[in-house]
């Protein structure tokens, strides 16, 4: 049986595609959530045992990974899960390309370490670069059998692999922290990650395909692509223009500040909501033909992921100060105000990252790479302007510049899945209701508990305090969100 054959039929074979994007949610998020447990545990760990210019020199290099990412082949097999059909010859001349990159990738890295250690005015920087190019040799074996998986909307898979990931870098960062790494501590653990990752998926993935080496035959992925890739540069000057600015014009302590606390509160963005987006785009491809039922599944995500993110925010930023001091350390007091001012403004960030899985399903790649075109120009101008003011000072030209790519990507994005914006509205205020009644409820509490209450059993007190005050909100305010959300973890509505 073909390859084409193999993945085509697999994803047909499940009684029912509600069934299956909610088994892959479960797999994908389930398995997101124990891993980021258990990482989540050592890099705070690690971060009590560094210090702030440790991750302000790693931030730096991240800069230089991070456009590396945009050329390491991703769109291109991304492609492969939009396709309606597929085949050996395709799928092995993107393989092939995918080795070509990335193996071109390490050696460009290699090359230009001095460059970007000279820019940065930190010698360190070269040598953390030069180390940190043997993780595009992993690339390809980890990319591929991921496409494939997803096309058949198999999170199960990957899910497995990506727990076993996660322990061992777990395990590798304090190790490394407590032997006296330092900076190098960061460096380590993503490469011991990416190693496994790549060993397991061929381990238990069973998707190996012969590379091959030129672009014939596989014109129509390569479009798609292309458009993807357009969208993804644009989207890296976005995200990774603070980086860039303040790398040259902060010192690595105030640097470090700012990184760090927006680690903290990009918890959610980066390491949950991509998951989601995982499991949507294949899903919204697969009912790319009927234009109502991708709106309606993508309402659905909106109102359930904001069930989360905006109660998850907003005690966030009345909750930082005891929060800080007692998961990264008081070294750590000055990135407090940053993380107050950087969690009122990721609901507009996760919103605006929610649209492009559900406009690439449908073919209209063109969208996002126009609203990550206009993000390179609203955040970097936002971060200039800003800069000065320090670690406070960038984490206010979010508070600028996030809500007005939310609008841009809402006015391009929702006519094109088919969607009013009072319908977007709609969909959101279940939890936006509940949450505000939940962040002044906090406030009132905390103002409450006298001042020379340690920050760990105020943070003891404040959070189930707020936990309790959304829930009985929520039970008053959004009873059918409530139970939306039952039926769907009880398996008995659409995914």
């Amino acid at each position: 049986m073909s390859e084409a054959a193999t993945f085509s039929d697999r994803a047909s074979e499940s009684p029912s595609m509600a069934h299956r994007v909610r088994h892959a949610v479960l797999w994908r998020s389930g398995s997101q959530i124990a891993g980021q447990l258990a990482m989540w545990a050592s890099t705070f760990l690690v971060i009590r045992l560094l210090s702030p210019a440790d991750y302000g020199l790693f931030a730096m290099t991240q800069v230089v990974l991070a456009l590396a990412g945009l050329m390491n082949g991703y769109s291109f097999a991304g492609a492969l899960v939009q396709a309606e059909e597929v085949d050996d010859e395709r799928i092995g001349r993107v393989f092939g390309m995918l080795i070509c990159l990335n193996f071109g990738l390490a050696a460009a890295q290699f090359a230009i370490a001095p460059a970007a250690a000279i820019y940065y005015r930190a010698p360190l920087v070269a040598d953390m670069l030069r180390v940190q190019s043997l993780l595009h040799l992993t690339t390809p074996f980890i990319i591929m059998p991921q496409a494939l998986l997803a096309r058949r909307i198999d999170f199960r898979t990957q899910g497995r692999v990506n727990l076993v990931a996660a322990a061992l870098g777990a395990v590798t960062a304090p190790a490394c922290a407590w032997a006296g790494f330092g900076a190098w501590t960061l460096v380590a653990a993503p490469l011991v990650m990416f190693v496994a990752r790549a060993i397991g998926l061929q381990l238990v993935g069973r998707w190996w395909v012969r590379p091959r080496f030129g672009v014939g035959g596989a014109a129509a992925l390569f479009g798609m692509g292309g458009a993807m890739l357009a969208s993804d540069i644009f989207w890296f000057i976005q995200t990774q223009a603070d980086t860039f600015i303040g790398g040259r014009l902060l010192d690595p302590h105030n640097l470090g500040l700012y990184t760090e606390g927006l680690f903290l509160t990009q918890i959610l963005l980066n390491k949950f909501i991509p998951a989601i987006n995982e499991v949507a785009f294949p899903a919204y491809a697969r009912m790319q033909a009927d234009r109502a039922a991708v709106a309606r599944g993508f309402l659905r995500a909106v109102r359930l992921i904001m069930l989360a993110a905006l109660p998850f925010y907003l005690g966030l930023a009345v909750t930082a100060g005891p929060l800080v001091r007692t998961v990264m350390g008081d070294h750590w007091a000055g990135a407090i105000p940053v993380v107050r001012l950087l969690a009122l403004a990721m609901p507009f960030a996760i919103l605006q990252i929610l649209y492009a899985p559900a406009t690439n399903a449908l073919g209209r790649a063109g969208v996002a790479a126009r609203v990550s075109a206009a993000g390179a120009i609203v955040m970097p101008v936002a971060f200039l302007v800003a800069v000065r003011a320090g670690p406070q000072g960038m984490a206010a030209a979010w508070i600028a510049g996030a809500p007005l790519m939310a609008a841009i990507a809402s006015g391009l994005s929702l006519p094109v899945i088919g969607i009013r914006p009072s319908a977007l509205l709609a969909a959101i205020a279940p939890a936006l209701k509940p949450a505000l009644v939940m962040m002044l409820g906090v406030m009132a509490i905390d103002g409450m508990l006298p001042a020379a209450v340690a920050p760990a059993l105020r943070l003891a007190v404040l959070v189930p305090s707020g936990g309790a005050v959304y829930a009985a909100a929520l039970l008053l305010l959004s009873r059918d969100a409530v139970a939306e959300l039952r039926a769907l973890i009880g398996g008995r509505s659409a995914a």
